[in-house]
């Protein structure tokens, strides 16, 4: 689903012909400014992401992934509860198209799950690195799933982001991990996730999607979860089950924000600074450093990813 790009408050650049003076450089100051605002919510939905990820990878070495996916969307729906207060809105809880919604939701659950899983042996860069090939895997599956024609110098770009891939990854070689194939599955579903989502706009409410994609993991593990608990052992990681719910709930708002400050285009591109944010993580709390093959493959992979970027928003869109 490409978010918005003309909800209120969204900066629009002054337009060719206006007259100049003070009104036309007092509108495109305010302009910038809200662009840069967009920027910057950007950065910090990307930051907590990536706080997301840490806290997860940290939790995972003592608990179950199982238990770590469960707490994650708990935190999530409580919040949805306290701030969305879905219990007054009739379309927070229905659907058009249920079967979709529940498929919707299961793929969410299986990315999540699959990407904790990955980060318990992997660097958070390693899988962050992997997890930018999402979008050539969207556009791949847009065209016979959406019937959205995709030209060849798309095909190009999916496939040099996908050798991006294959350098991180290094298949067939010592230095492929197995867990990377957890991180694989993850990509896969959440690329599927987002075909979904981008079917049900439109068609369900947003507070539907929003509600309904974190309850769907809650009901299912809720089951299970008297026999997988393990009872966190310090006070530590209890912050950091609560961290968990709240840095994806925080990130998912200034995410939001950040598209109704400036045009996608704009912010799309700085989606690829979470590897920053991935690397001081890794690094500071984790002690890892990326490798060589991580640092070329991810630049093959990001450069790919903003040339698709360029394309659907660029002089050459639509061609």
């Amino acid at each position: 689903m490409k978010p918005p790009t003309d909800l209120p408050g969204t900066a629009e650049p002054v337009l060719a012909g206006r007259p100049a003076g003070p009104a036309a450089d007092i509108e495109a100051r305010r302009a910038q400014l809200a662009r840069l605002k967009g920027i910057g919510l950007m950065c910090l939905a990307l930051a907590c992401f990536s706080v997301l990820d840490g806290a997860a990878k940290w939790l995972v070495r003592d608990m179950p992934a199982l238990q770590v996916t469960f707490v994650r969307y708990t935190v999530a729906l409580a919040l949805i509860a306290a701030f969305l207060n879905p219990w007054t809105q009739a379309d927070a809880w229905t659907t058009r198209r249920p079967f979709l919604q529940f498929v919707r939701g299961l793929l969410l659950f299986g990315s999540t799950i699959f990407n904790f899983i990955a980060v318990r042996t992997l660097q958070l860069a390693d899988t962050m690195a992997i997890a930018f090939a999402t979008p050539f895997l969207i556009a791949l599956l847009s065209g016979p799933l959406l019937g959205e024609r995709i030209g060849w110098k798309n095909w190009v770009a999916i496939l040099i982001g996908f050798a991006g891939v294959l350098v991180i990854t290094r298949p067939g070689t010592g230095g492929f991990q197995t867990a990377m194939l957890w991180s694989f599955g993850s990509v896969a579903c959440y690329a599927a996730y987002g075909i979904a989502t981008r079917t049900l706009s439109g068609i369900d409410s947003t507070a539907s999607m929003l509600v309904i994609s974190a309850a769907i993991p809650v009901g299912m593990l809720a089951p299970v979860m008297p026999a997988v608990w393990v009872w966190p052992p310090t006070t530590l990681d209890w912050a950091l089950m609560l961290l968990l719910g709240l840095a994806g709930a925080v990130g998912h708002f200034f995410l939001i924000r950040a598209y109704t400050h400036a045009p996608a285009p704009v912010v799309a591109p700085f989606i690829y600074t979470q590897i920053v944010w991935a690397v001081l993580i890794g690094y500071l709390v984790f002690g890892d450093l990326p490798g060589l093959n991580t640092i070329v493959g991810a630049s093959i992979v990001i450069g790919s990813g903003l040339y698709l970027i360029w394309r659907e928003t660029g002089p050459s869109a639509g061609r």
